[in-house]
């Protein structure tokens, strides 16, 4: 029987862990087998600097925060080596991790959860091929802007033919005038 200072511990590491889950928009869960320190100390600096967290996890009390959290569905991915990356930004852990995992065959990602719910190793990799958020906000004003462009467009080809027509009879009565 464990240790009283020891079961402790480990409910503040699970209550930690499930506050993080809770705060976080997306999760990835990865197999981090077979990665080097210097990959890893790297993988973790491309993830700190895009303001994602990592961390290598028990999966014994990544699955008691992953219950207490309200997420379900990922107890079957929680086998062997299991490292954590949560983030605010929907894309940026899943860009880095899928990125990571195309260079070496032995890392791989599992699944993850997505504001909750449970996701597979496809939707996270789908994540990763969305465009960055600048991206999508440039396409979402410019596709507002389209409709503003052609009204003025046509507001403008409106207000040339008018002039044109205004022209054409202030000539007309010069002329009848002359």
């Amino acid at each position: 029987m464990p240790s009283e200072k020891i079961l402790d511990a480990k409910k503040q590491a699970v209550a930690a862990l499930t506050e993080e889950i809770k705060g976080a928009k997306v999760g990835v869960l990865v197999n981090y087998k077979g990665i080097t320190v210097a990959d890893d100390t790297k993988l973790r600096k491309d993830l700190r600097e895009a303001g994602d967290s990592y961390k290598v996890v028990k999966n014994t009390l990544l699955k008691r925060a992953l219950a207490d959290a309200g997420v379900s569905g990922l107890d079957e991915l929680l086998e062997g080596t299991t490292a954590l990356a949560t983030g605010e930004d929907y894309v940026s852990a899943a860009k880095v991790l899928t990125s990571y995992a195309k260079d070496n065959k032995d890392f791989k990602v599992k699944g993850g959860f997505l504001d909750g719910a449970a996701v597979d190793d496809a939707a996270i990799k789908n994540l990763a091929e969305l465009p960055s958020k600048e991206v999508l906000v440039a396409q979402v004003l410019g596709g507002l802007n389209a409709p503003i462009s052609g009204f003025v467009t046509v507001l403008n080809g409106t207000l040339k033919g008018l002039v044109v027509a205004l022209n054409a009879i202030a000539e007309k009565q010069s002329a009848a005038q002359a």
